[in-house]
């Protein structure tokens, strides 16, 4: 078995990107610990620990891995970008999760490879790998030619753009490596210059990468990760932001000819939801909207306690009649995040009546 069989078959199946690297610890595993050490993987406790020691070697997770085949997935469609539009009384929701749970789409497409290589090379060990795998994923992808990691932190393809899923094949076979793709960037700063948080931090490294990103500054990490009350202090920077932050990617000038999919399964269903529609979800319609979505990882309140901030920061009043509604909840944090909104809105409305007060 070749590597470039590996990757002939990857493109039959229809991955955009293919490659292969070495499963040996790559020079990103020791800067993750400094990482770590610095706070900036905030209150997610997955990536400590045992599970972030793991992150070092593949062989932790499959101890015959002597390749890493790596794959790209476009899910770019032709809509619009968050920074290309006025949400109005709409909210914005990432683009990787306008679709289907891409951690399905992907799992059932690595496993296909895997048995299809199976088929040409004979019996081999394999583990399939997503994002919710303890590896370095954008590590072994730029190692295997797949893209560069941008000053943004994620992986750049300069034909594709970034706006592409990654996956791993880690197996027992031995295949032959591809270069690492070069660093393309050059001076651009436009990603760090246009995030409203400044969450994307310069490292100080004489080497390796310069800037890191700073989850406790994230607005992903705000109304995806954290499970409690966002940090008042933070809420306004959020703007519309409901489910994730496109703003580093829209702006990157390698995304404005990005490739785009026409799979069904990432087809736009909810980029811009109303939120007067989304405020008077109930549990049960939240669950069956969003259901087999990445959406469903921030859980009825913690979409509701989103929704409320969107509005808050929208100046649009009227959307105090259903955040009067979500302040009665019985959930402290979606009343919380209510009473804030509608404190916000009362105070923008002062504003607008008395300018030199």
């Amino acid at each position: 078995m070749t590597s470039e069989k590996v990757k002939a078959v990857a493109h039959e199946l229809g991955f955009e990107l293919a490659g292969v690297t070495s499963a040996r610890p790559t020079i990103e595993s020791l800067f993750y610990p400094e990482w770590l050490e610095q706070g900036f993987a905030a209150e997610m406790e997955y990536l400590k620990g045992r599970r972030g020691e793991m992150r070092a070697d593949p062989r932790s997770l499959l101890p015959s891995a002597e390749s890493v085949i790596c794959v790209g997935l476009v899910y770019n469609t032709d809509a619009a970008y968050s920074t290309d539009v006025e949400c109005g009384d709409r909210g914005w929701i990432s683009r990787y999760a306008w679709g289907e749970d891409y951690h399905d789409v992907l799992k059932k497409k690595l496993h296909k490879l895997a048995e299809r290589l199976r088929e040409e090379a004979g019996p081999f060990e394999y583990k399939v790998c997503v994002d919710t795998s303890p590896l370095l994923e954008r590590a072994y992808a730029h190692r295997a030619g797949l893209g560069w990691i941008a000053q943004n932190t994620c992986l750049i393809n300069q034909q594709l753009g970034s706006w592409v899923f990654l996956g791993e094949v880690l197996t027992s076979l031995e295949l032959e490596s591809d270069q690492p793709a070069p660093f393309r960037c050059g001076t651009c700063t436009r990603c760090i210059e246009a995030c409203p948080t400044d969450a994307i931090v310069p490292t100080g490294r004489t080497e390796g990468p310069a800037y890191a990103l700073d989850s406790n500054r994230c607005i992903s990490y705000w109304n995806i990760e954290l499970r409690g009350p966002i940090p008042e202090r933070n809420r306004s920077e959020m703007g519309a932001q409901l489910f994730g932050c496109d703003i580093c990617q829209d702006v990157c000038p390698w995304n404005r000819g990005a490739a785009r999919t026409d799979a069904e399964e990432f087809q736009p269903k909810n980029e811009l939801p109303s939120l007067t529609e989304l405020a008077a979800l109930t549990q049960e319609e939240f669950n069956e909207r969003f259901e087999h979505t990445p959406i469903e990882r921030t859980r009825y309140r913690g979409f509701l306690r989103n929704v409320a901030v969107a509005m808050g920061n929208s100046s649009e009043r009227k959307f105090l009649e259903r955040l009067k509604i979500l302040a009665e909840s019985p959930d402290p944090v979606v009343r919380e995040h209510a009473e804030w909104a509608i404190s916000k809105l009362d105070r923008a409305a002062d504003s607008r009546a008395n300018p030199l007060v």
